[in-house]
């Protein structure tokens, strides 16, 4: 499916929703670090319940370290300060979205250096950001909406679901 790259993630039931999130869609969960908690801290574990063998996490000691990792991917970095919303972009199975850190976002030379991959999640003016575990799941399931929901479901099983 996608992964999904939280660049110094500092609480750790945000990172243990999105490890959750991971699991029921089959995203791989890129932690760069510094983290602002240990891995085995029980909130992380708590908030990931009982779905963390099913979430495969990868380490990455710097963003620069992930970039060299996977030269030939697209990366799309959510910020409050993008122009291009997310539902204007065409993300593709494989596709790393990137989220920052709870109280500073994305650093602003990462966000120079990739202007045109910029997206924002639309909110009244008013209001400072959303909470990151539930901006990771509305770029994760706008990406698996635009892919047909993948291997989430069989074909045809969209029809049968009951709204």
């Amino acid at each position: 499916m996608f992964h999904v790259v939280l660049v110094e993630p500092e609480i750790p039931q945000n990172a243990g929703n999105i490890a959750r999130t991971c699991a029921a869609t089959g995203c791989v969960l890129h932690l760069v670090r510094p983290l602002g908690f240990e891995v085995t801290d029980k909130y992380l574990k708590r908030a990931g319940l009982d779905y963390w063998h099913l979430v495969d996490v990868r380490y990455h000691d710097s963003f620069a370290e992930l970039e060299r990792e996977n030269p030939a991917a697209d990366f799309y970095f959510f910020t409050t300060k993008a122009h291009k919303v997310y539902s204007e972009a065409r993300f593709n199975e494989g596709d790393f979205l990137v989220f920052g850190k709870e109280t500073r976002g994305l650093d602003e030379d990462l966000l120079v250096a990739h202007a045109e991959n910029c997206l924002r999640i639309p909110m009244i003016e008013e209001s400072r950001s959303l909470n990151l575990s539930n901006s990771v799941a509305i770029a994760v399931y706008e990406g698996l909406r635009q892919n047909g929901f993948g291997a989430l479901v069989t074909k045809g099983e969209l029809h049968r679901l009951k709204w």
